[in-house]
């Protein structure tokens, strides 16, 4: 990284420190290239009462658990870590890109965004997150095995959700909570097919255990039933701002079509995680950051030159290796020795 009077520079930046950004910045950071995490905090992941899905990581870890455990790992590596909002980006005259942030300025020769999407959450009353209303049908559906289960919405996705939660338990209900069904006429001569009770009234309250747990809903017109969780589904809002900002290609649901390693319409700004087409996974997410991250190293790596550049400039000497700045390289010798004997 250097400064100058106005901006830091750095050869990448990474905004979003989900599973996704995180993964790319730690890949970027030990492939040797100057890196900067921004990160206004918050975010799915973030939400996460227990991580599930996730090889190696056990159940009682908390999303935010999870989170800051990869940010140390990021720090010990040598990323810089910055809590902070990108307001802005836009791309320079001669192919960088400029990211205004509310403490400052950034300036980078690539920019990964893992900025992702926020639910749309459901009017109250409304269990806690995590306990007792959920938001990815992969990761949780595991905890609802032979519990009762409720589904909210009123679109087709809410109608799939509910019939996929079958496969898991026989006591499935579609809460419309007093909206009339937006699903196709296919899918309603479909869902009304499977044994799954559409309550039509509004919510009134519910009960929740010492726990915090949810334990029922009560409807407005006076009964009431008993849930262990369930799942709201009235979509998506993506964060596309800095991809409109720098002219990106979006698709029409508000995901940002990449390439095999994240890359977008414009060379040079990538997208990973949630904000990209594909399953909502935490470890998909890290896969794509992962991918991400070997792609800008093989466009920015220092070595091999390649035979223009030898012809023109001659042969490498060894002063010039490790193609590495000076920054990194200490941080890797100092990893390196803390973690020899381990």
């Amino acid at each position: 990284m250097s400064d100058t009077d106005e901006s830091k520079e750095y050869e990448v930046v990474v905004v979003g420190g989900g599973p996704a950004g995180l993964q790319t910045a730690l890949y970027t950071t030990r492939l040797g290239h100057d890196t900067a995490l921004i990160d206004r905090g918050g975010g799915r992941a973030a939400m996460m009462v227990d991580t599930h899905n996730v090889i190696g990581v056990t159940e009682d870890v908390s999303g935010n658990e999870f989170l800051g455990t990869a940010r140390q790992q990021l720090e010990e590596y040598g990323t810089d870590l910055y809590r902070d909002l990108v307001t802005e980006a836009t791309q320079l005259d001669d192919g960088r890109f400029e990211l205004t942030t509310n403490d400052g300025t950034f300036v980078t020769e690539r920019v990964v965004l893992g900025v992702g999407f926020n639910d749309k959450r459901p009017d109250p009353p409304l269990p806690r997150t995590g306990k007792g209303l959920h938001y990815c049908l992969h990761c949780d559906a595991y905890m609802f095995v032979d519990e009762s289960v409720y589904v909210m919405g009123h679109s087709d996705s809410a109608a799939y959700v509910a019939m996929i939660m079958l496969n898991f338990t026989d006591e499935v209900d579609i809460l419309l909570r007093g909206d009339d069904p937006s699903w196709s006429d296919e899918t309603d001569e479909l869902v009304r097919a499977h044994p799954i009770d559409i309550v039509e009234e509004e919510l009134d309250s519910m009960t929740k255990g010492d726990d915090g747990w949810l334990e029922s809903f009560t409807f407005e017109d006076g009964t009431t039933r008993e849930y262990k969780g369930g799942f709201a589904m009235y979509g998506s809002e993506y964060n596309t701002t800095l991809f409109e900002q720098l002219d990106v290609d979006l698709n029409d649901d508000g995901t940002v079509p990449v390439g095999d390693h994240g890359e977008t319409s414009v060379d040079g700004v990538y997208a990973v995680g949630d904000i990209t087409p594909g399953h909502n996974q935490i470890p998909v997410a890290m896969g794509k950051g992962a991918k991400a991250g070997i792609a800008i190293h093989m466009e920015l790596r220092e070595f091999p030159k390649s035979l223009d550049e030898i012809r023109e400039h001659g042969e490498i000497s060894v002063e010039d290796a490790p193609g590495i700045s000076a920054g990194l390289l200490e941080k890797a010798k100092q990893f390196n020795e803390s973690h020899a004997d381990d």
